[in-house]
């Protein structure tokens, strides 16, 4: 059995995962395949990537790196995880290795008004539309809460985006950050809690 056979389950087999024919394609000579690859996940990478640096330039440009970095390591690919997974996985490492580069000059120059631009790319705020008011107090507890988000530390932060943002779960967590399932319930439990004591000074008396 070839790789390509490998890939894709043999002849007559199931695949081992949605996104193995494209896999498959590319490996055996078609880049061409890898922009279905791209266009299928684009969106939800870089919603990830957003969640952890809160730039729309920056998301973009990580997110493009994170791509360009799957596809000349695509040979490296594992069939035990899902193309996926692995793809979240790189562009976590993209992301941190950038967050650990850019560190001083993010707490710096955060720009408050980068939510507002592009916020509603990541968690569309329903309200009304003959009700300003409310659209209005749902930006400001949008801001409030990815403000708290941003003093978590990196790891938590990073369980807390792949949770809440992407719903994923536990064990497809531990699998993108290379931890243990017990160390993803942890972070995120402390992650929570920290979330709820902040937020707590914003609720009314």
């Amino acid at each position: 059995m070839n790789a390509t056979d490998k890939l894709t389950g043999g002849a007559g087999g199931p695949p081992q995962d949605p996104d193995a024919a494209m896999v498959a394609a590319v490996l055996a000579g078609d880049p061409e395949a890898y922009r279905v690859l791209v266009e299928r996940y684009e969106r939800r990478i870089y919603h990830v990537v957003y969640g952890m640096v809160r730039s729309p330039e920056d998301a973009r440009d990580l997110a493009q790196d994170a791509f360009i970095k799957a596809f000349q390591n695509l040979h490296r690919f594992r069939l035990e995880s899902k193309f996926y997974t692995w793809l979240c996985r790189i562009a976590m490492n993209v992301t941190i290795d950038h967050l650990r580069k850019q560190k001083h000059r993010r707490h710096s120059e955060f720009d408050d008004t980068r939510v507002g631009a592009a916020g509603g790319q990541v968690v569309r705020l329903h309200s009304a539309p003959d009700d300003p008011s409310a659209n209005v107090a749902q930006a400001r507890m949008y801001r409030i809460i990815m403000d708290a988000v941003d003093t978590l530390p990196d790891d938590q932060r990073q369980v807390l985006v792949l949770r809440e943002l992407e719903d994923m779960p536990y064990k497809e967590i531990a699998e993108v950050l290379d931890i243990p399932e017990g160390t993803v319930m942890s972070r995120l439990y402390y992650a929570r809690r920290r979330l709820q004591d902040l937020l707590a000074e914003h609720r009314p008396s």
